[in-house]
């Protein structure tokens, strides 16, 4: 990470019981990464910027993540009509409705899909009897 005063780590690999182990690892003596300014700076050139890769606008907003996760997990809610009514009825209330009132979302999963099963099935028996 240092140009000038910085130390490459010698990654030293040893089959320890059958697993690999790192622990002679080490880094070495510090010293520039190449002789001349120049090339130090050429180096420096050809270095990405991952600035844009890590910038805010490439992340979901957390509200987003959360409420993709919750739907996931099933347990979303979704406003009744008391809650709806509630809400309409005095603005002021808005912040404070209970979430006793919400319903969990139940999500069924989707049926197995049988045909595709019976016809490779039955495919195969039909190999099976002809032999």
């Amino acid at each position: 990470f240092d140009f000038w005063e910085g130390a490459n780590f010698k990654l030293k690999i040893r089959q320890v019981e059958g697993y690999r182990n790192y622990d002679k690892s080490e880094f070495d003596t510090p010293s520039a990464i190449k002789e001349d300014d120049a090339q130090i700076e050429a180096i420096w050139n050809k270095q990405y910027d991952l600035g844009t890769l890590v910038a805010p606008d490439q992340f979901k907003s957390y509200e987003e993540l959360k409420s993709k996760l919750d739907m996931v997990l099933g347990t979303k809610t979704v406003a009744t009509a008391e809650t709806i009514s509630a809400q309409t009825n005095d603005a002021e209330d808005d912040n404070f409705v209970e979430a006793a009132q919400a319903q969990p979302v139940v999500s069924e999963p989707a049926p197995a899909v049988a045909d595709d099963e019976d016809d490779t099935l039955s495919y195969f028996k039909q190999l099976a009897d002809e032999k």
